[in-house]
This record gives structure tokens, sequence and C-alpha cells, in this order.
């Protein structure tokens, strides 16, 4: 969200993003052409179902993509664009300025390591912190995150905590240098409901305290109710919709948002249908000529599937060619 009144730039502001892969079968377009902006403490999620995109962008951000794949576009951070930097300026801002949680706690973290060294081996090497110092910063963040008996487990390995502890392990790694923008992908992944609560309290408390932006990748569109102040819907690798959070869920103006929430549990009603959306992801091994989703869009006309629609509206964005007020 743009502050009108200061006229300041954006912390991150990503342009026409594309993330390419080369593969024996042909090039596979993961993302095609995404822009955003996200303020300072600003919260944006992007949400989409799974091949959608979503990852790859928090990747591209990091430089963290895999070997076969490929950039292009623009990734502005503090004035400085992320995708054409030398590595050893990339490494500068890793860490010390934006803070990666990845998904899967486990593949995240050593099992060979005690988890200090996990933690303290990033401020060791980002700040050039003492051992002494590193494992104070340690214990200072394994409280912060709410580990009980922090100083007690502060040798322990992975193996001998919970996955809701590790997940706040992998949460605190990203928090070792007091980063000014979080991406947390998936960061809810295969925990059960209440720890999923508990987890994004302790994010949004973080970021309350810290004044962190954060980046909140997800395909689960509950866990963005709540926690962050505009969402970005993924599909394809294009931008559907983009717009306040809570307008997203009162008003989409997508039919691809409007799907993805009636597939949402009702809890007033348990006994309800969910409704799914017809037909199967599109290829990613050729850009879209038209509109990604109208293969499967119930509201499609015949110039949805020649026309690939602009991203178009005034705080609310999508990037639909048929008007709101005529969806089903």
């Amino acid at each position: 969200m743009r502050d009108t009144q200061t006229n300041t730039a954006p912390l991150l502001s990503v342009r026409d993003l594309s993330v390419r892969f080369r593969t024996g079968d042909g090039l596979v377009h993961a993302v095609n052409n995404v822009s955003f902006d996200i303020d300072v403490g600003e919260k944006l999620a992007v949400v989409g179902e799974s091949g959608s995109g979503k990852s790859q962008i928090a990747l591209a951000i990091m430089g963290l993509l895999a070997k076969n794949g490929e950039a292009s576009g623009k990734i502005m951070f503090d004035g400085r664009d992320l995708l054409h930097l030398p590595l050893g300026e990339l490494n500068k801002i890793r860490a010390r300025q934006i803070g990666i949680i990845f998904q899967d706690p486990m593949s995240s973290l050593n099992p060979y390591m005690t988890i200090e060294r996990q933690l303290a081996e990033i401020v060791e090497l980002h700040e050039g912190a003492s051992r002494r110092d590193a494992r104070k910063r340690a214990l200072e963040v394994m409280d912060a995150v709410q580990i009980p008996d922090a100083r007690a487990r502060l040798d322990a390995y992975p193996h001998e905590f919970s996955g809701g502890m590790r997940q706040r392990i992998v949460i605190a790694m990203a928090l070792m240098c007091n980063p000014r923008l979080i991406l947390a992908d998936e960061p809810t992944t295969a925990l059960d409901v209440t720890v999923q609560a508990q987890i994004m309290k302790l994010l949004g408390d973080i970021q309350r305290d810290m004044g962190t932006a954060v980046v909140l990748i997800t395909h689960d569109l509950g866990v963005v109710a709540g926690f962050c102040d505009e969402t970005l819907v993924l599909y394809g690798g294009c931008i559907m919709e983009q717009a306040p959070t809570l307008s997203i869920f009162d008003a989409p103006g997508h039919p691809y948002t409007r799907g993805l929430l009636r597939a949402v549990p009702n809890i007033e009603d348990p006994a309800a249908s969910l409704a799914a959306i017809p037909g199967s992801p599109p290829s990613q091994r050729k850009p879209p000529a038209a509109c990604p989703f109208a293969p499967r869009c119930v509201d499609a006309v015949d110039a949805c599937h020649l026309t690939l629609p602009d991203l178009d509206g005034d705080g609310s964005k999508r990037a639909c060619l048929r008007p709101v007020e005529v969806l089903t």
C-alpha cells in the first residue's frame, strides 16, 4: 500500500517478474509478469493453489532459484535491484535485511547440528559476531519465539523438538539479524489447527513489535484472514486479483477468488458440501496467451479465451474481462 502523504518508496517493489525453468521437455513458465509492492511494516499475502508460482516468487527475491531456473524483471529492495546484484552484495542483504521461513522445518534444519549452532552461525557469518555473543543472541531469539526453557534447549537437536517447536526455530532463524522483511513460505504447513493459530499469533506479535514487513505465502485463505493487510491471488503464474484482505473476503472480484472461497469449509454449516473448481490447472510449458483461468471459469465468454486481461482497478485490482455484477 502506498503512503500518498509522504510519497515514500516501497520497501520492496517487484516489477514484471517472470521465472522460467529449463527442463528436458522445454521451458516451464512458473511466474509470468508479476508486479507488487510492500511497504515498511506491511503484511501482504500471496495465495493460490499448489503450482501457481507462489514459492518461486520468494525464491527469486532471495536469489535461491534452482540451477535450471532464471528470473527476469526487477526486484527493487531499498533502491537496489536484487536480480542484478553480485552474489557478494546479495549475501549482505540475505538474513540481515530479508529473512525467509521455509515450508518444511525438518528439511530446513540440519539434523546433525544443535539448535544453538544453526542459529548462532547466522549472526557469526552475516554480522561477524563472536561465538559468545552469537549464543546470547540465539537465546534471546528463542525466548522471543516462545521456546519453553530456551536455555536448556540450546544444545538440543531438531529431532528433540515437536513439529510446532521446530517451526518456531525456523522462525527464529529468520529473525536472528532483525531483518526488515520476512518471506514466510507456508509457515503453517503440516501443523494442526491449534498450532497453526499459535504460529500465526507469534508472527503477528513479532511483526507488531519489530515493525517487520511480512510476505505470507500460503494456499490457506483461513490463515490470511485477520493477519494480512492486502492479498494477492495467483493462478497459473499470473495475478488474478489484488485487494485489501477484507475486500477479498467480503466482495471477491475475480471468478477464481470466488472459487477459492467456496472451497473453504463453513464452520457455521459443517455439513455443507464444498464447491470444487472444475478442471485442472494449466500447463506452464507455454505462457498464457489468454486468461489462464478461462478454461475452468463458469463465467467465461469467447473473449476470455482470446485475451489476457490487464490487472486494473483502484484499490482493488482484478484481471478479468467480465463485470463484477455478472459473476456467479
